[in-house]
């Protein structure tokens, strides 16, 4: 192995280990994220239904006295403005089920100052009820479920083009469509991927159907954040 090599690897085994020290520095801070343990076709209900599932599935394990956001964006269309899951989910920071902090404030969440910042990957996106989901990296059998509906860009924002005019669909029809075709960004969990790690923002779906979903790696899970 060339030396640059052994030099990188050595780096990314560093950083991987630094991150895994991060992770298991739990606190008794308050649950204000998680990764929805239930699965879902491209029709959440928009987005009111799909803050509202955030909302139940916090409340079901003490944590609905706070105010829910699903982290989604949605594409504007001629009588409504386009949607940035960023401007929906509060200051900040965010604990995840074991208190461990994810991230301190939007702009350390989406990297605007310095990428990396956050600290969202498989062992840390965990669900409410504190679960790991499944990644690239899972028991032998079991599916990859490591695509999180986002519908957004790697800054937290909606895509530009909108629904009307033969503009693109991102967002499943602005999560009211389960169907076969239409499309939704997602990003991995898991920070793992043939070329596109970002949590956020790092392919498409093949269609709205939870099928669809299952096809290319997903099971219609989404983020959750506490908004106060």
């Amino acid at each position: 192995m060339h030396t640059k090599a052994i030099v990188l690897a050595v780096f990314a085994t560093s950083a991987l280990a630094v991150q895994a020290a991060h992770a298991q520095a739990q606190t008794d801070a308050p649950m204000t994220f998680f990764v929805t343990s239930t699965t879902h076709s491209g029709d959440l209900g928009g987005l009111a239904g799909a803050d509202a599932e955030c909302q139940n599935l916090a409340a079901a394990v003490g944590a609905g006295t706070r105010t829910w956001r699903a982290y989604l964006s949605t594409t504007g269309t001629q009588t409504e403005p386009a949607v940035n899951a960023r401007d929906r989910i509060g200051d900040g920071p965010w604990h995840n089920a074991n208190g461990v902090m994810i991230a301190a404030s939007v702009a350390d969440l989406h990297g605007d100052y310095e990428r990396d910042r956050n600290l969202l990957y498989r062992e840390t996106a965990l669900t409410e009820n504190g679960d790991l989901v499944n990644g690239r990296v899972r028991p032998q059998g079991e599916d990859n479920e490591h695509d999180m509906l986002t519908g957004s860009d790697s800054r937290g924002r909606a895509y530009s083009g909108g629904l009307t005019n033969g503009g693109l669909d991102f967002t499943c029809r602005n999560w009211t469509y389960g169907g076969e075709d239409g499309n939704a960004v997602i990003g991995h969990h898991d920070r793992l991927s043939g070329w596109n790690t970002s949590w956020n923002s790092s392919h498409t779906t093949s269609g709205c159907s939870l099928e669809n979903f299952n096809s290319t790696g997903g099971a219609g899970r989404f983020y959750c954040f506490a908004a106060d």
